[in-house]
């Protein structure tokens, strides 16, 4: 049996779980089409951080809050609401400066094969939130295959 954690409201996603997947996806469509390596980076890393909230949103029960408190990233609370995304959090947390510097325009902050890494990351993350969330996507049959 899952338990729900409470998390302070303020630190809650304001968008549903599907709309913060849907974005997800289109951040990750995005960043296959983007050149500049560290935008790539950091645009793959915007749709996995959109996924982890999209757990958040689902997982997370809203508790009392001031807006005082800590700042805490969202690894870390996806680590209290899904503990089986854990590694990912890690993971994730670990770019983050990487992918601040990218988006504040600092050139050559990632080679092109860590912004490919990342992206095929952040795809896999997102497939795997999205099954994890009963919220799988069904890939589209091309016209070729349904005439097959």
């Amino acid at each position: 049996m899952r338990t729900t954690q409470a998390i302070p409201r303020y630190a809650l996603p304001q968008r549903s779980p599907v709309e913060l997947l849907v974005l997800a996806r289109r951040g990750l469509a995005e960043a296959a089409e983007t050149r500049p390596d560290g935008l790539r980076f950091a645009t793959a890393d915007l749709a996995a951080l959109r996924a982890a909230a999209a757990v958040l949103a689902t997982r997370a029960k809203p508790a009392p809050g001031s807006r005082r408190g800590r700042i805490t990233s969202v690894w870390s609370l996806l680590v209290l609401v899904a503990p089986e995304f854990a590694e990912w959090a890690t993971f994730f947390a670990a770019g983050a400066a990487n992918s601040a510097a990218a988006e504040a325009g600092i050139p050559r902050v990632v080679t092109a094969r860590e912004a490919d890494d990342l992206l095929r990351a952040a795809e896999q993350f997102v497939a795997l939130v999205e099954v994890a969330l009963g919220l799988a996507r069904q890939p589209r049959l091309h016209e070729a295959e349904l005439v097959a």
